[in-house]
């Protein structure tokens, strides 16, 4: 489970975000951090029986980001996010296709997957596995809005019109249009402090698997 103190640590660094008081806290967010590795190493091994092309051992460092944010082209100059993210793939956090995350903050925690703005060829083969398939592009959505009161398609990125070679009276047009294809399962941050709370998460993105096996097939 996510610790108290995970989130405590959470809370006062979005309040003192700046070098000074990260170096005197360093080594709260260093137990804050192993925290988040050992229960994204319980998910992991959750994750696995359901997606077998998870491997059960990955190697939770190799997902779990960093917590300094690159500000090198951000108007925003504070150095530290106030949040830890993990990204899960059989590749970890760097991977070129679809995948699983998860978000834990004190205001906000969910469990997401899917191809999150797609390079232009992924995203051609998407949409075309959707013309050809959209049938199935919807079921396997139905368990992710039929499981989860609030869990759905994100649809935050999207074209104003009909993408090029579809018509703007196809059947799926609305998801032709989109430009991420991403599902979304929010959890309240006391659900994590729980000590069932990482087979929670593992049942999350069980839920998004069908959805992640969609979209593999698509781009493969």
């Amino acid at each position: 489970m996510i610790k108290a103190e995970t989130f405590s640590f959470l809370t006062d660094l979005a309040a003192n975000n700046n070098r000074e008081w990260f170096a005197l806290n360093k080594k709260r967010h260093d137990e804050a951090r192993q925290n988040i590795l050992d229960f994204v190493a319980e998910v992991i091994k959750g994750l696995a029986e359901t997606d077998q092309a998870i491997p059960a051992d990955l190697d939770p460092k190799d997902c779990v980001m960093r917590i300094y944010r690159d500000i090198r082209f951000s108007l925003d100059k504070t150095p530290y996010k106030t949040n830890f993210g993990a990204g899960i793939s059989p590749y970890g956090k760097s991977f070129n296709g679809p995948g699983y995350y998860l978000h834990v903050s004190p205001e906000e925690c969910f469990v997401a997957g899917g191809c999150w703005m797609p390079e232009k060829e992924h995203l051609k083969l998407i949409r075309q596995e959707i013309d050809y398939n959209g049938s199935d592009f919807k079921r396997s959505l139905e368990k992710v809005s039929s499981g989860n009161k609030f869990g759905q398609l994100d649809t935050d990125h999207k074209l104003k019109t009909s993408p090029k070679g579809y018509p703007a009276d196809h059947p799926d047009i609305e998801y032709l249009k989109l430009k991420s294809y991403t599902v979304t399962i929010p959890l309240k941050p006391v659900e994590l402090k729980k000590p069932d709370s990482a087979e929670k998460v593992a049942n999350g993105f069980a839920t998004i698997h069908p959805f992640i096996v969609f979209l593999r097939n698509a781009i493969s």
